[in-house]
């Protein structure tokens, strides 16, 4: 029995329920080892291997779950601020929302694991959000459902009717372009210069009015394209200017590696951040500071000068 072809798509499964990368990758491998142990009782009468092993998965990451509070995004938590000085304290007792990196696996449908949908979906109870993924992403139909969590055919279509619901209330049902739309290339390319240039005033007119600047651990966050601004004003007189970028995707949204600049020519890693790009402006940057984020994308922790001159 072959199950490493599921991998990835159980990842990005485990992904949607628990916030986590990394997680959702131990939960995978648990899923892969119970398959295993368990592989003699499979009846290939009763399921499909894929759907088999999605049921073993549900059931590990509802195990998870219990007990578990949200993973979340600064946004969810509070009001956003309004002072582009404040302090920037870390709250490492927040089990925050995580990117996920594409590279890692070839995976054909992103856009339903977005940062904002995922971060919606942190609210549902874990039995919705295992219908709701499982239904309306990986169409599975009703019968199926109820046999992986154990119910009926008529609790998974409640489940699913108050999920959805739910997240139309949270506003996460959104369009979104992906990330290789060409329009949306654009303005991530003009954000780069400017961004790598320092250059504020550039930045903002790329910014939708109600643009948010999240940058969890830091439970901190702006809502406007002034405070946004406002705030990258004090980013770069802290970290200087001549900053180096390197192009990502996350969550099939772009992305990208900011590198700042050192004393001695090289630059350091300071964020991963993923954009969400609407009407040809950036409406949303989730900027992440955390060093698990970074080793789940394998982004280098120092450019070199001569790096940068031959990748230019």
């Amino acid at each position: 029995m072959d199950l490493e072809p599921y991998r990835g798509e159980l990842v990005a499964y485990c992904y949607r329920m628990l916030g986590s990368f990394h997680e959702a990758e131990d939960l995978v491998q648990e899923t892969m080892l119970r398959a295993w142990k368990a592989r003699d009782r499979y009846d290939p009468t009763r399921a499909s291997v894929r759907t088999w092993l999605y049921r073993i998965a549900t059931n590990v990451c509802l195990t998870a779950l219990e007990g578990r509070t949200r993973r979340p995004l600064p946004s969810g938590l509070g009001a956003p601020s309004e002072d582009p000085r404040a302090p920037l304290t870390p709250a490492l007792d927040v089990p925050w929302l995580q990117p996920f990196p594409d590279a890692r696996f070839d995976l054909e449908v992103r856009a339903d694991m977005r940062l904002a949908l995922v971060a919606a979906m942190q609210v549902l109870p874990p039995r919705q959000r295992a219908v709701l993924v499982l239904r309306e992403v990986l169409e599975f139909t009703a019968a199926e459902v109820a046999e992986q969590l154990g119910t009926t055919a008529a609790a998974v279509n409640s489940a699913l009717q108050r999920a959805r619901g739910a997240l139309a209330e949270a506003g996460a049902a959104e369009e979104v372009v992906e990330p290789d739309d060409a329009a949306a290339r654009a303005v991530i390319q003009r954000y780069v210069r400017a961004f790598e240039t320092a250059d504020v005033p550039a930045l903002v007119r790329l910014l939708a009015e109600e643009a948010v600047l999240e940058m969890p651990p830091v439970p901190l966050w702006y809502r406007g394209s002034r405070d946004y601004g406002r705030f990258m004003d004090r980013v770069f007189a802290m970290r200087g200017t001549g900053w180096v970028t390197t192009p990502l995707t996350a969550n099939g949204q772009p992305a990208l590696a900011a590198y700042a600049p050192e004393p001695d020519g090289s630059h350091r890693l300071h964020t991963l951040q993923v954009f969400t790009v609407t009407a040809g402006r950036v409406a949303h940057n989730v900027v992440f500071a955390d060093p698990r984020v970074f080793e789940a994308f394998g982004l280098p922790r120092r450019i070199s000068s001569e790096e940068i001159r031959r990748e230019r």
